[in-house]
């Protein structure tokens, strides 16, 4: 199984940034814990603070992985240009954040992307990547 992690903008300060919603481990060290983890699976990763960027890499892989694992960071409630590109694709997107959004900022409360997605992990800390990946696992033959 194919499956690639994009995550959006500010995410490659994960270890640095707001440790207290965040916690202090990067993404590229909890990579490959779930590297490790899932060796079955081809995992890939991705991050930009572009949301072009973004939008291409989901037109990229949206045909050829077999899942998506999403993390838009603030693009989340404000990007109908990547709600269009997981529109267009064919490959099953899940949404992951790793803080509960819906227990900050009111405008952090409406997911624009939300509609195209499979579903949503909210609020479980980068362990929401691993049971997406999980999810993934026990459904690909359902997808």
């Amino acid at each position: 199984m194919k499956i690639i992690i994009i995550n959006g903008p500010n995410l490659n300060l994960l270890g640095k940034r707001e440790p207290e919603i965040y916690g202090n481990q990067s993404f590229e060290d909890y990579f490959s814990t779930l590297k490790n983890k899932f060796p079955e699976v081809d995992l890939s990763y991705f991050q930009s603070n572009i949301e072009g960027e973004i939008i291409n890499k989901i037109h990229e892989v949206g045909f050829e992985c077999d899942a998506i694992l999403l993390n838009a960071g603030g693009y989340t409630h404000t990007s109908v240009a990547i709600s269009d590109a997981i529109a267009g694709v064919s490959t099953p997107v899940l949404e992951v954040h790793i803080s509960n959004i819906y227990k900050r900022e009111e405008f952090r409360h409406k997911s624009i992307i939300s509609k195209e997605c499979v579903g949503m992990i909210s609020g479980l800390g980068l362990k929401g990547y691993e049971l997406g990946l999980q999810y993934f696992l026990t459904t690909s033959t359902n997808l």
